[in-house]
């Protein structure tokens, strides 16, 4: 099973601890100020609850046989 998180994670105002939504697009930051949601600084702090893993591809089901699912 893939993991939903990987190991390197690009920095991203987004999803950092200290930083507190405004609107979709901007975050406030206590260093900063007013940040865009794609931007970063050197305090950031990783919050993994506040990241949306990408959506893990389907499955084709339409090329499986029969006997694929016999034990």
């Amino acid at each position: 099973m893939p993991k939903l998180f990987q190991k390197k994670i690009d920095p991203r105002c987004a999803y950092c601890a200290k930083g507190h939504y405004l609107n979709d697009q901007q975050v406030v930051c206590p260093k900063k100020g007013v940040m865009d949601v794609t931007s970063h600084c050197r305090a950031f702090e990783y919050d993994p609850l506040r990241r949306t893993p990408p959506r893990p591809a389907k499955t084709e089901f339409a090329n499986l046989k029969d006997e694929d699912f016999v034990l």
